[in-house]
């Protein structure tokens, strides 16, 4: 039995200024889907993931997530949790952990109004879930990558999400960190019922973690379980390489060369 879509791109074209960055794109994420988001560096991963927070308009196509486009979604924007990448915040703010994971209240009650006790509790628990609550005090600029990475998963949490939009998440983590990391995800999906898409470059670690994998370079190659989406022939057309075949746990993955 099919699932119903929370995510549906039909011929989705978009371009910056000329150069192309998304081609054609048809896409299906089904509801609880976990999606690892894959490609080299300028595929359109990013762009991809700002077309479905309706954060860059198509040039051409048709995107509706929850059953409307975006930008139309109004109170209902909530329902997408966003975790952008770690370099692009200032960690030498001083801020409060709790602080940071309470501004993802602030799209639920206003900018100028203050947390209720029950905002708070909502953003303990999500520090809860992220194995965070003992940091709730501390000041950002004082955790470590990872750690700061798991106070942004908690305020994207902390709006309540129902599909959560993760770009190169694990970027900087060590691989005992980066392994922990996915379990942490895939627990989050399975107790609160959350469709996940994560933007990557490791594809040997997330290909043992998530159900699907989307191959893209600017058009959508594949969208498969990664035991399918891991044959030579596919990741030499989306990273226009050869790639050595390498075995590792219960999946096998690639290293990938210098892209031509």
């Amino acid at each position: 039995m099919t699932k119903p879509s929370v995510v549906k791109l039909e011929d989705v074209w978009v371009s910056y200024h000329e150069t192309l960055a998304l081609r054609a794109v048809d896409m299906q994420i089904e509801d609880g889907e976990f999606l690892g988001l894959i490609g080299p560096n300028g595929s359109g991963k990013t762009t991809l993931i700002k077309v479905i927070l309706g954060l860059v308009k198509p040039d051409r196509g048709k995107v509706e997530v929850f059953g409307m486009p975006p930008d139309k979604l109004g109170a209902r924007h909530h329902l997408i949790g966003y975790v952008p990448q770690r370099s692009q915040g200032d960690w030498s703010f001083p801020v409060s952990v709790l602080d940071v994971v309470l501004m993802g209240r602030y799209g639920r009650i206003g900018l100028f109004k203050r947390p209720s006790p029950a905002d708070r509790e909502i953003a303990i628990n999500a520090l809860e879930d992220v194995q965070m609550q003992d940091f709730a005090r501390r000041q950002l600029a004082e955790l470590s990558g990872g750690q700061q990475q798991r106070v942004l998963i908690a305020r994207a949490l902390a709006t309540e999400p129902k599909l959560l939009l993760l770009d190169e998440p694990a970027a900087g983590v060590d691989a005992y960190g980066e392994e922990r990391f996915y379990e942490m995800l895939k627990n989050l999906k399975e107790q609160q019922g959350l469709t996940i898409v994560v933007v990557t470059h490791d594809i040997a670690v997330v290909s043992a973690h998530v159900e699907k994998l989307a191959c893209l370079n600017q058009t959508l190659y594949t969208h498969a379980p990664p035991a399918e989406v891991i044959t030579a022939g596919t990741l030499e057309k989306v990273y226009g390489c050869e790639v050595e075949l390498l075995a590792h746990g219960r999946i096998p993955h690639r290293v990938v060369g210098e892209h031509k």
